[in-house]
């Protein structure tokens, strides 16, 4: 994988970035960045640019190894992963450990799976630095609610099926099913929804769906390990959740997209294994 880098830049490509007028990481900053849904071919060019200067990166449990393999080696890494079911991190501790950090002087690399400020409580942090007086950088990532779905062949929109997509939450922050949800809303809202963080409570979300009116044969694609060697789908039915459930020890973390668009694997379902060798997706 590193040596993929190398060949890049021996060959003067990867070599442009080095004068390229990239914004200074300055000491006392931290900068919010999503690391996309995991292959580290899809961080973007200041998430990395992040990743060679910051003195610390506080990471989530979805950041892979093989993206903080490209931080430079003088860097500290703080875990501060939140996994359901799992011991996990209180965001109140995670927010204020990268406070001190960038009061001490710290180059802050807050480094979150997907994109910071989509599910990812980037808003709640930067809200607190603000507070703080601490400088900060919003970097966006790739969501796994499109480049995931893009990985398993799946358009998030398809002129031919939707206008409109909604992204929902599996869990609330006490990791229990969202109670103030407006289901027979959301049934009706858009023709293709995108569930993060469903897995373990995809029945009930399913039974909450169709008891709001959705159509019990609408279609299911659950995504797990987006854009990763190991990415798995499994295709079902909305009415046919609870079997497949049952059936299969489904792998986190993954994406579910409800709705017509998955149809369209059968014919863009590009990420074949060959194309998984290349570690970066």
């Amino acid at each position: 994988m590193l040596d993929w880098l190398k060949l890049g830049r021996r060959k003067g490509h990867f070599a442009r970035l080095d004068a390229a007028q990239l914004p200074e990481f300055a000491p006392g900053s931290v900068w919010l960045c999503g690391a996309g849904p995991g292959a580290p071919g899809l961080l973007s060019l200041l998430a990395y640019h992040a990743l060679g200067a910051a003195d610390v990166i506080v990471h989530d449990a979805l950041v892979s190894r093989d993206i903080l393999a490209l931080a430079r080696p003088e860097a500290e890494h703080i875990p501060a992963g939140k996994r359901a079911g799992q011991p996990s991190s209180r965001q109140k501790d995670i927010t204020l450990k990268i406070i001190e950090l960038a009061w001490a002087g710290k180059r802050v690399l807050r480094l979150k799976g997907g994109d910071p400020y989509l599910f990812g409580r980037g808003g709640e942090e930067a809200l607190a630095l603000e507070r703080s007086g601490i400088h900060f950088r919003v970097v966006p990532g790739i969501s796994a609610g499109l480049g995931g779905l893009a990985y398993a062949g799946i358009p998030a929109t398809h002129r031919d099926t939707n206008h409109a997509v909604l992204f929902l939450t599996g869990h609330d922050v006490s990791g229990t099913m969202p109670g103030a949800v407006d289901w027979v809303a959301i049934s009706r809202a858009a023709p293709v929804i995108v569930l993060f963080m469903g897995v373990s409570h995809l029945f009930a979300i399913a039974e909450k769906l169709i008891a709001a009116g959705r159509d019990r044969e609408d279609r299911v694609a659950i995504v797990s390990n987006a854009t990763l060697k190991n990415q798995s789908v499994i295709d079902c039915r909305l009415g046919e959740v609870g079997i497949r459930c049952a059936e299969a020890d489904i792998p986190t973390p993954a994406v579910i997209v409800i709705g017509p668009v998955s149809q369209f694997r059968d014919r863009l379902d590009w990420y074949t294994p060959i194309l998984r060798e290349n570690g970066f997706g």
